[in-house]
């Protein structure tokens, strides 16, 4: 297991960034750096700005661990938490919700603990199933072209 522990600052995502790149480069599987990485982002950006409210006397804990089939990231806050049970697969709102959406789109499981201060993903890396692939990007296509008749 890897982890990487950061200040609740927005400057510090790119440190994410380049945690996620160095990962899938060690494991041959940059063909999913695109998938893996907006997820996590997403995790991360929620973590510091809703979770801990950009207070950099609090950090942000991301774990990383291979897991059967693929890999696993862990982000985890120390603020109060949320009801994560109360948003929705697809939001309605373009304001709110979406950094989940994205987090339970892009990666094979999502699962939220410690009172939704702590998410962890598994990215399914070894024989991914094509039909589930193309399901998750006719999913984000809906998404975005509602998001766009919006604006």
């Amino acid at each position: 297991m890897e982890t990487l522990k950061i200040q609740s600052v927005e400057a510090n995502i790119p440190q994410v960034e380049a945690f996620v790149e160095g990962i899938c480069t060690d494991l041959n599987c940059y063909n999913y750096f695109g998938t893996i990485s907006v997820a996590v982002l997403q995790a991360v950006e929620n973590a510091i700005v809703h979770g801990n409210k950009c207070n950099p006397e609090k950090s942000v804990t991301i774990k990383f661990s291979r897991a059967k089939g693929g890999v696993s990231f862990t982000v985890e806050d120390e603020g109060k938490g949320f009801d994560y049970k109360s948003y929705t697969d697809l939001p309605t709102d373009t304001e709110q919700g979406t950094g989940i959406f994205l987090m339970n789109v892009l990666s094979d499981n999502c699962q939220f603990s410690n009172k939704g201060r702590c998410v962890k993903m598994l990215f399914k890396i070894q024989g991914i199933d094509t039909g589930y692939s193309m399901e998750r990007a006719n999913t984000l296509t809906s998404f975005f072209q509602k998001a766009t008749v919006k604006i």
